[in-house]
């Protein structure tokens, strides 16, 4: 082979080679971003259960109260973010979500947010939450349903099946429950907004985090909006 056939041939690779060093450095930037994210989710899972065994988690979350205490920090919740965050370090047996129906508006109004409101259990029904609703009707002296019973129960019930108890709730009248569950040498965490939690829970709870602390990485972008299904199309 003479020089001008060589210098021929190594030019016929030249393209493939510059392909080549493009792809590597592409496949080192996708990798470089990938570390950035793990790092990224390493220092979001700092700030929570770092050095914490966990074991096998159940949630238990009175949708009612963390609904009037995201509302009074401007949180819009991404229930997805909201359960791996709950379910960091750990094992899922059950996450419950507790709320009211509210059967005392008038037809046309209720029917409406009648359907929102099941395209909403819908949705969380399907994406890893078992819900427990109960019916109520507002009056002078019954402003709101509450689950305590249902919360208390199901706690109780499953606690040799658990070994974290996550309550999302700042109700005092939890504490008992919780205190029980603790005695049973469950570990209990409570989530609420401190303003709006009662003395009493955190004393009995083995964790306590303020919402407020975590809203960042609950928070619902903006972007994007959940699927929910109108009753009449889901079926519920």
């Amino acid at each position: 082979m003479d020089m001008n056939t060589f210098t021929k041939e190594k030019d016929k690779d030249k393209p493939l080679n510059e392909v080549t060093a493009w792809q590597g450095q592409q496949l080192m930037n996708h990798n470089n971003e990938s570390e950035e994210i793990k790092q990224q989710d390493s220092a979001v899972s700092s700030l929570l259960f770092q050095g914490i065994h966990r074991g096998r988690v159940a949630i238990f979350i009175d949708g009612i109260n963390l609904f009037h205490a995201a509302l009074q920090i401007g949180l819009e919740i991404d229930y997805l973010k909201l359960l791996c965050c709950l379910t960091e370090n750990s094992r899922l047996l059950r996450a419950f979500f507790y709320t009211g129906i509210d059967i005392s508006r008038p037809p046309a109004i209720r029917l409406r947010s009648h359907e929102k409101q099941q395209g909403f259990l819908f949705w969380m029904r399907r994406n890893g939450y078992r819900v427990v609703t109960k019916e109520f009707q507002l009056s002078e002296h019954y402003k709101k349903p509450n689950l305590n019973v249902e919360i208390a129960v199901d706690m109780i019930n499953l606690s040799p099946y658990y070994d974290t108890a996550v309550l999302v709730s700042g109700d005092g009248d939890l504490a008992y429950a919780v205190n029980a569950v603790s005695s049973t040498g469950v570990r209990v965490e409570v989530i609420s907004l401190r303003t709006i939690t009662s003395d009493s829970l955190i004393d009995v709870a083995d964790y306590f985090i303020d919402l407020d602390s975590i809203k960042q990485y609950i928070q619902k972008d903006s972007k994007f909006g959940y699927n929910y299904r109108t009753l009449s199309n889901s079926g519920v």
